[in-house]
């Protein structure tokens, strides 16, 4: 008995809580709860002038590259012919921004470079044909070279794809492999010409076509086969663009403002994802 007394005085004894202190909740359960979650700080005024500077600095190659680049390197000459025996030929006459481009068993081989052209490094006159053999390797087909660019960038002239997009579809582009199509053009053309009372219904007098209208001819004759070499001649005469395969008509394209002159005066081997062999290409005036 008297240890229970014992126990019920030293209850007594303990100091009841303060009134600032009960029903607070204690620092070990304040640790454990979770913290709300707040807006991060942006940056000040300061660190977006030191981030801009380092972004300057990492792009600087780059924008002096665009804005004071010249004319492409001219190396060679038309007329140009090139079998592709001498694999020290990709660094001599030609240039690219990218991709693994060499030549392979006497073949020049485009190992799928993501739009990144193999550019022959010699001006093209206005008239002119371009002939070459070409095998793609690849399920989608994806045949594709540059003609009229500027020796530098992808899509800067004229686009021949034959079998692109899957295989699917065949085309002679204009500034860029994405543009609108020339029947969607014809028919926005035809309806500005209705609206000023049937006067000026071509492409230029409606003002549907400019210099720098970014376009595409479509067609689908018949896909790529793996392993076949085609041969390839394209030819313009004027404003008249005239693509035939294995002898036969292909594609055309009448552009009412041809790409011709300085940044329009290239030719480029290129691909996409696909593996392509190009090979005996030859060049001449017409």
């Amino acid at each position: 008995m008297g240890q229970a007394r014992h126990k019920e005085k030293n209850l007594e004894s303990r100091e009841p809580p303060s009134p600032e202190t009960h029903g607070a909740p204690s620092e070990d359960a304040e640790a454990g709860a979770p913290v709300a979650w707040k807006k991060p700080e942006g940056l000040s005024r300061r660190g977006w002038v030191v981030l801009a500077a380092v972004i300057l600095c990492i792009q600087f190659p780059l924008i002096h590259y665009a804005l004071f680049r010249g004319e492409a390197d001219t190396t060679t000459s038309v007329p140009y012919s090139q079998d592709f025996s001498d694999p020290g030929v990709v660094k001599r006459d030609f240039f690219s921004t990218g991709g693994h481009w060499r030549v392979v068993n006497g073949q020049l081989l485009s190992p799928g470079v993501k739009n990144n052209p193999l550019w022959l490094q010699a001006k093209l006159p206005r008239d002119v044909a371009v002939e070459f053999d070409v095998r793609s390797e690849s399920q989608e087909g994806d045949i594709k070279v540059e003609l009229f660019g500027d020796g530098t960038d992808h899509a800067s002239g004229y686009v021949f794809i034959h079998g692109g997009w899957n295989n699917s579809l065949s085309i002679i582009a204009r500034l860029d492999e994405h543009g609108t199509p020339l029947d969607a053009l014809q028919r926005q053309a035809r309806r500005v010409a209705e609206q000023n009372g049937g006067k000026g219904a071509g492409l230029v007098e409606t003002g549907v076509f400019r210099k720098d209208t970014h376009m595409r001819v479509e067609a689908r004759p018949y896909p790529v086969e793996i392993g076949r070499t085609y041969h390839w001649r394209i030819e313009r005469r004027g404003s008249l663009l005239r693509w035939s395969i294995d002898g036969k008509p292909f594609m055309e394209f009448d552009d009412p403002l041809p790409l011709e002159g300085k940044g329009h005066d290239r030719f480029g081997f290129s691909s996409w994802e696909s593996q392509l062999f190009f090979d005996n290409l030859k060049i001449e005036p017409l």
